[in-house]
């Protein structure tokens, strides 16, 4: 898209069914998209929650440094989970057994440190305080709902290599050629997350893209 706008949003995502969940960053873009999109879940990241304090830490370094400490202990919960290879329910009630405490007892700290008045709007701490204490609900989500990542790191991993090569995208010739390598680029990420070999996948629809009917486009 040529800008960030939620129009965009609009155009790729369209009406969503009740229930979906959308993750996403902290973006205001997708909190706008979800009020208009009645039933639609919203859930936040938390390494993206996690990074505000980081850009915090030589502002108030012990704070801070309780701040990802207490976050740590989401992540460390999330990789017992993922030792023990737990899925379903009881994923879902192992978080709620441990890491829902953890969470009720960060966001009461967040607000806490809220109320110190020493603390600037302008502190960048105060800026990630105030970042995570209005995400509150949708950095929850994933309490509830056991196929909820803890973040978008997955997706993050993915889309990596755009960033990287981003002079060489400056060459795609036309704006419309740049749209073409946009769509590519989401393809084969989308290949990856489903755990499909993007180039067997390629191979195999270019081998029958000239024969297959239109009508039957889905498949």
């Amino acid at each position: 898209a040529a800008t960030r706008g939620t129009v965009h949003i609009e155009e790729l995502l369209g009406k969503l069914p009740p229930g979906t969940v959308l993750l996403s960053d902290g973006y205001a873009a997708y909190a706008r998209f979800q009020k208009e999109n009645e039933g639609l879940v919203h859930a936040q990241c938390w390494a993206h929650s996690r990074r505000e304090f980081v850009k915090a830490e030589a502002h108030e370094p012990e704070r801070v440094a309780e701040a990802l400490r207490q976050i740590r202990e989401f992540y460390r919960i999330e990789e017992e989970i993922q030792e023990k290879q737990l899925t379903g329910q009881a994923k879902r009630e192992y978080r709620r057994r441990h890491t829902l405490p953890l969470v009720t007892a960060f966001f009461h700290w967040v607000e806490q440190q809220l109320q110190d008045i020493a603390l600037l709007p302008s502190n960048l701490f105060t800026k990630a305080l105030a970042y995570v204490h209005g995400r509150k609900g949708p950095l929850q989500v994933f309490l509830e709902d056991p196929d909820v990542p803890i973040d978008s790191n997955h997706i993050e991993r993915q889309i990596r290599p755009i960033p990287l090569g981003r002079k060489n995208w400056l060459f795609c010739w036309t704006e419309l050629g740049a749209e073409y390598l946009g769509i590519i680029q989401s393809l084969l990420s989308t290949c990856r997350l489903q755990g499909v070999d993007p180039y067997d996948y390629l191979v195999d629809v270019l081998q029958r893209v000239a024969t297959h009917p239109a009508k039957d486009v889905a498949q």
